[in-house]
């Protein structure tokens, strides 16, 4: 199964490890025939083990394929071996050095209870005063490596403005100062 996601959903993977080609133009199907074929013939692949699925997405202008490694009997040094030879071809890279090299890291998940209120809603609206009033609210909170990721991801992901204040209502509650969140206001 190809599944295309977005650059952030990688974030979410800390527990996983994958084969990541870079600047994969074309069909996403043929790719993954190709790499099953390519890997199966350098004996990558062990034991009839084929990747079923892959993940296609976009970064910096580049279609990107992951490879998932879950359910795959693999020679790793094998496959680090042809990593290395191919990079300046495919980019190859794992997904363990490509999400904090990227991406700006790895997403710690948060409890809901964990994020402090923050009043958003009224303020200017220019993102930098809403991230710094973003970053302050997380500091005061006792979260302060909270809100230098928080302000990483947004500077470094290229996401547009709303995209940023999805990013920071994962890590503070919106409100408008009284008590009322967004969601609240949004009923």
């Amino acid at each position: 199964m190809i599944s295309v996601i977005k650059k952030e959903d990688l974030r979410k993977m800390k527990e996983q490890e994958g084969l990541i080609l870079q600047g994969c133009g074309g069909e996403p199907k043929e790719w993954l025939d190709g790499v099953n074929d390519l890997f199966t013939q350098e004996k990558i692949l062990q034991n009839g083990s084929k990747f079923e699925n892959c993940s296609v997405f976009s970064n910096d202008g580049l279609t990107c394929i992951l490879f998932p490694f879950d359910g795959v009997d693999l020679d790793i040094g094998k496959l680090a071996i042809w990593r290395i030879a191919t990079h300046g071809n495919f980019g190859g890279t794992w997904l363990s050095d490509y999400v904090p090299n990227r991406l700006g890291g790895f997403q710690e998940e948060q409890k809901a209870m964990e994020k402090p209120d923050c009043p958003l809603i009224g303020q200017d609206g220019n993102m930098f005063n809403l991230l710094g009033i973003a970053s302050r609210t997380l500091r005061e909170h006792g979260m302060g490596e909270q809100a230098k990721e928080m302000s990483n991801r947004i500077m470094t992901s290229g996401v547009d403005y709303n995209g940023a204040l999805n990013i920071i209502g994962e890590y503070v509650n919106i409100t408008d100062g009284s008590g009322q969140s967004m969601e609240d206001i949004a009923l």
